[in-house]
């Protein structure tokens, strides 16, 4: 039950704060703030409610956990369930925030295609954006990572993802970040949502894979994150 709710907490605090930072945003701060609103607060939330769930915060990172044996299958179950309680709570009081300052709301901070980006071409994005950061948390988690380093580089990480990525897919790289607004906004975001949730799945396992054989995250001495 405590991992259960630092996941709701934790993955409420980086949708409420990074798509508040995405609707808040004049176009004077640019791509590149709202990138350090999600990044810091990922690192904020890895520094505190990280201590009891690990923060995974992300269907894509608790599945790729699943896959390299971090996380039994009844903890996998409970953690993407209270990741998507979470995102709907933040997008459902980031709704009544804007309506109770008397703004009109014409987004969540939802993810969609941009204009001339295909399909398919959304899909591999969203899903090499994904593999990078799950490798890098893998990475930095394992076995032979530095875990006091760990909510430093990955919070830095995201931002250097959404800098790419966000002119073109949004970078949701989460599945929870894209599903919370998409069931209050609807349209685009809504039929869309299938894909940001199979790509950043693909991309996670992916990730589990090659950190697995190829970098070696899960061999050699037990790992402070586990210990």
């Amino acid at each position: 039950m405590k991992k259960a709710l630092a996941e709701v907490i934790g993955t409420f605090a980086l949708v409420f704060i990074g798509t508040g930072a995405i609707v808040s945003d004049s176009g004077d701060t640019g791509l590149l703030a709202i990138g350090l609103a999600f990044g810091l607060t990922l690192m904020a939330m890895a520094f505190s409610v990280g201590t009891v769930s690990g923060a995974h915060l992300n269907p894509a990172v608790s599945l790729a956990m699943l896959i390299n044996k971090r996380l039994p299958v009844t903890d996998f179950v409970v953690y993407v369930v209270s990741q998507l309680v979470g995102a709907l709570a933040a997008s459902a009081v980031l709704r009544f925030v804007l309506s109770a300052a008397g703004r009109e709301i014409v987004g969540l901070g939802e993810t969609v295609l941009s204009e001339g980006v295909s399909v398919a071409g959304g899909f591999v994005i969203e899903m090499v954006l994904t593999f990078l950061f799950v490798l890098v948390i893998l990475t930095v988690t394992g076995r032979q990572g530095n875990s006091q380093m760990a909510g430093l580089v990955i919070g830095l990480t995201l931002t250097a993802m959404i800098y790419m990525g966000g002119t073109l897919t949004g970078a949701s790289l989460n599945a929870a970040c894209s599903f919370g607004p998409a069931v209050f906004m609807g349209g685009a975001a809504l039929s869309q949502l299938w894909l940001y949730v199979a790509s950043t799945l693909v991309g996670g396992a992916l990730a589990a894979v090659v950190a697995n054989f190829v970098l070696d995250t899960e061999a050699g001495d037990l790992g402070p994150e586990k210990a």
